[in-house]
């Protein structure tokens, strides 16, 4: 007879995970925009300045700043359910994902965009988080995500009109190299040509 033996710690659903990091991250966009208003909106300086040496850093820190809480806001809802998506399949593929997303967004803009503009707010990881939902079911032939991923279009198709230009004040730049780091992402992390490539003949007994 087989027994099971319990390793002492039981594993935490991904879901919860996925909540617990989901929840976080948008508590800290909260602290950061209330200590920028505090501070008379200093924090706005650290946005993405294309071809700058100083917009190097907004690379990094854009996404987490926003201009004022009406931006915060509209963005905290996407952030919340999108975000909660993208990692409730598995934690640590989820945040390379979102890794990818927010380097390649962030260097297409600083490298794309106008001169003396300034780039900061989370679309640039929602529009990410949106394409690599909607692709990644497809690429791993999975049919859990590419339900996911038909909800997510169905629900969201019509903001990725946004990575088009023509609305003042809006960084479709922002945008637009998002949802392509979105889509690199589900290519560089897609599960099914590991899978395959695993596939070898083991004989059972």
């Amino acid at each position: 007879m087989q027994t099971a033996r319990r390793t002492g710690v039981d594993r935490e659903p991904a879901w919860r995970s996925a909540a617990l990091i989901t929840g976080g991250f948008v508590a800290l966009l909260w602290v950061l925009e209330i200590v920028d208003t505090a501070s008379g909106h200093a924090l706005d300086a650290y946005g993405v300045q294309p071809r700058t040496e100083d917009g190097l850093v907004g690379i990094a820190l854009a996404p987490v700043l926003h201009f004022g809480f009406d931006h915060l806001v509209s963005n905290t809802v996407p952030v919340v359910v999108l975000g909660f998506l993208t990692l409730a399949t598995g934690i640590a593929r989820g945040l390379l994902a979102t890794a990818i997303i927010w380097v390649v967004g962030g260097l297409g803009v600083w490298l794309v965009a106008q001169p003396s503009s300034n780039h900061a707010g989370a679309s640039v990881l929602i529009f990410g988080w949106i394409v690599y939902l909607v692709v990644r079911g497809f690429l791993n032939r999975n049919s859990i995500e590419i339900f996911v991923g038909v909800g997510v279009f169905l629900v969201y198709s019509s903001v990725l009109l946004g990575v088009l230009p023509g609305t003042p004040g809006v960084s479709w730049q922002g945008h637009l190299f998002g949802a392509i780091g979105g889509f690199l992402a589900a290519r560089l992390l897609t599960t099914r040509r590991r899978v395959a490539a695993n596939d070898t003949y083991r004989p059972s007994y």
